[in-house]
């Protein structure tokens, strides 16, 4: 048997079959391959199921406020991903009349997906005979086929979606590119690789030439690049300020404590602001690793004697730590709730 046959047959046997999304529509096949960019199945699935249940189809997701959509993808990270999932939606409810759209290239249109993503949809959902290549698929094919070099490189990008293309199958298109997916997720993995329980290892290349440890090759590593933050936990009683921050960038339209490059920027901005604290506290400084730079988080807590009116501005809000915590808010802020309410 072929590649593609050998890899159906096991998909058949040994493959996920239990997936929430498997076997749905266009939309949530959509949705699915938006949540497992760069991020793992067992994580998404929670939030796929709150997602569809507020959000049962297109429509509903149009018709939502982009807080309510981020509320929904609060903690799953890249945020972007969130914001330009509705803003797709409002295309295809005013451009395609509400239905996902069936042409390939008009999915390639829609805002934050590129061209694997939209092959996976077409084959995923209309059984579409395309290629795919996202992370898992790379790393199978560098290794089956034995290509070296970073697949980051645009040159050995173009020489596995080469592959991609040439080891497609004729028929069996969805069960074929779950297989691939799933051999990448569970046997092919990036470190201890279960080659034993593979269905290609005879003629896998790297595993025939000793070389699976070193396919696909790294990137080069890169320093990460360092940065220091102070939020500032403003609290009267029970309740905290929040701001929210500008549409694009890290943690776009999401809220967030007042943000500072450093304690005297905090200070000072406190101070001009007129506020009065009656207790203070400094938090324990902690680390969020984004893609491109680590972020240190200082927290000052401070308890206000009263909310001054020139801090509750357009764009913030006064909340209580339990709503807060139900809002439109990222992976560290969650964090200093929850240790707010802890302690």
């Amino acid at each position: 048997m072929d590649f593609a046959s050998r890899l159906i047959a096991w998909q058949r046997t040994h493959g996920r079959h239990d997936l929430p999304w498997q076997g749905a529509d266009a939309y949530q096949v959509w949705l699915s391959e938006i949540m497992l960019q760069q991020t793992q199945v067992s994580t998404v699935i929670p939030y796929f199921q709150r997602f569809v249940a507020s959000f049962p189809a297109i429509a509903a997701l149009a018709a939502a406020t982009e807080e309510q959509v981020l509320a929904h993808w609060s903690g799953l990270g890249y945020y972007a991903r969130g914001r330009n999932l509705h803003a797709a939606a409002r295309i295809i409810a005013g451009k395609h009349h509400g239905k996902f759209p069936r042409e390939f290239e008009q999915i390639l249109e829609l805002p934050g997906i590129g061209r694997s993503t939209a092959a996976a949809i077409c084959a995923l959902a209309w059984h579409e005979r395309r290629a795919i290549l996202d992370g898992n698929v790379k790393r199978v094919l560098a290794r089956y086929c034995g290509i070296a070099g970073s697949p980051s490189e645009k040159v050995v990008e173009a020489q596995l979606w080469q592959q991609a293309e040439a080891l497609l199958p004729q028929r069996d298109i969805a069960a074929y590119i779950q297989a691939q997916m799933d051999l990448g997720a569970t046997l092919c993995m990036r470190s201890k690789p279960k080659c034993g329980e593979c269905p290609v290892s005879s003629d896998c290349i790297a595993f025939q030439s000793g070389r699976v440890s070193e396919l696909p090759t790294p990137r080069p590593r890169k320093t990460v690049p360092e940065r220091h933050t102070t939020f500032l936990l403003l609290m009267h009683g029970n309740d905290i300020l929040l701001e929210k921050r500008p549409g694009s960038g890290i943690w776009g339209g999401m809220w967030c404590p007042p943000q500072f490059d450093d304690e005297a920027a905090a200070k000072d901005w406190f101070m001009r602001n007129g506020m009065v604290a009656s207790d203070g506290d400094r938090l324990e400084t902690f680390s969020h690793t984004f893609t491109h730079f680590k972020l240190h988080i200082s927290p000052l807590k401070i308890q206000l004697t009263s909310k001054p009116l020139s801090a509750a501005q357009p764009g913030s809000m006064w909340l209580d730590v339990g709503e807060a915590l139900r809002a439109a808010i990222p992976t560290p802020v969650r964090s200093m709730l929850n240790e707010l309410r802890r302690g």
